[in-house]
């Protein structure tokens, strides 16, 4: 149930509370609410505003930067980070504006490894005649051992960050660092030089990858007990990198796509018993990647199978009204597997 101010003022005419609690909670509610991510108009142009500056500093970023030279490229890129930086302690000091101080402090961090390529760059470590003809836009998309440099300074930094400000959204920078990592350390375990992240070798190290990061989301989870929810960017980052490995694998036989299907069954039940909505999304998604598989490659000409699919629609349904009743008692049921420390955190949600 979601409480409104109507509901307040209806306690107060049974009284229930006093008109001055119900206007102190309401403050209260209304404070809290403004801090806590949500769907909120100002908290979307938040999020749209950082992913626009942040994937301009990091995903967009063209080889133009780098004609300037490394010299350059590090001041620029240390302009930018400490203008990040005091914007967060303007927002956060001056405005108590936490939400979008995150994202202003996640934006220094993200400047991190832009600046620590242009110091090797301009101390020889990593020569252009070595560099196999790699950029800094390659750091996205190819994995290799000489970026493990860079994110073990974004990491560095990002922990220092993340201690100062203690803003969760720092930790969304420091995730994907460390999912960076794994992957570009990866070369050490399969042999060879390096590789790119869609290759067989790449899709499996980020399946493993996001496991290990869904576990440590765990750990952080019962370690906060969500106040504030330090571990959903960990969560995110780590069924991202788990899902998005699993399905880019490829699967040469109908009993494996089957496996995939069950998987993101199982995920669906995971969020629900954990109340993340993240794994109910990629669950979710995935399958209907597999009932889309089913009508388009196995049932492609049969009559029946629109109507068995509709009917499991129909089957679905029946089991959220059925969810919806009993609630409490499921959930509890699933909580019933988890560790004693990590329900008791989900309570307090």
């Amino acid at each position: 149930m979601e409480l409104s101010r109507k509901l307040l003022e209806e306690a107060v005419s049974r009284k229930v509370l006093e008109a001055h609690q119900a206007a102190a909670l309401w403050e209260y509610l209304e404070e809290r609410h403004t801090e806590t991510p949500s769907f909120r108009a100002a908290h979307i142009l938040f999020y749209l505003g950082g992913a626009v500056a942040l994937g301009a500093m990091s995903l967009f970023m063209n080889v133009g930067w780098e004609q300037h030279g490394p010299g350059a490229l590090l001041v620029i890129a240390s302009c930018y980070c400490l203008l990040a930086i005091g914007l967060t302690e303007w927002l956060l000091r001056r405005r108590q504006l936490r939400l979008p101080a995150g994202i202003t402090a996640a934006l220094a961090v993200v400047m991190v490894p832009l600046m620590t390529y242009a110091v090797q760059r301009l101390s020889g470590f990593w020569p252009e005649a070595d560099s196999h003809g790699m950029t800094y836009r390659d750091f996205h998309f190819l994995i290799d051992w000489r970026w493990v440099f860079m994110e073990a300074a974004t990491i560095a930094v990002g922990v220092v960050t993340l201690y100062r400000y203690r803003l969760p959204f720092i930790v969304l920078p420091l995730a994907v660092a460390g999912w960076y990592l794994s992957m570009d350390l990866a070369p050490f375990l399969w042999g060879g030089d390096h590789f790119y992240y869609w290759s067989d070798k790449g899709k499996w190290t980020s399946v493993v990858t996001g496991l290990a990061m869904l576990v440590i989301a765990v750990l952080v989870d019962i370690r906060t007990r969500r106040r504030p929810d330090f571990a959903f960017w960990v969560y995110l980052a780590g069924v991202a990198a788990f899902w998005g490995g699993l399905t880019a694998l490829d699967s040469h036989n109908e009993w494996s796509k089957l496996v995939y299907c069950g998987i993101n069954v199982l995920m669906v039940a995971l969020g629900a018993a954990l109340i993340r909505r993240v794994f109910v999304l990629f669950g979710a998604l995935g399958v209907s990647i597999y009932l889309g598989h089913l009508s388009y490659e196995v049932f492609k000409d049969s009559m029946l199978f629109p109507a068995v699919l509709a009917a499991m629609g129909l089957a679905v349904i029946a089991a959220g009204i059925y969810w919806q009743r009993n609630q409490r008692a499921i959930g509890a049921r699933l909580r019933h597997f988890c560790p004693q420390a990590l329900r008791e955190v989900i309570e307090l949600t």
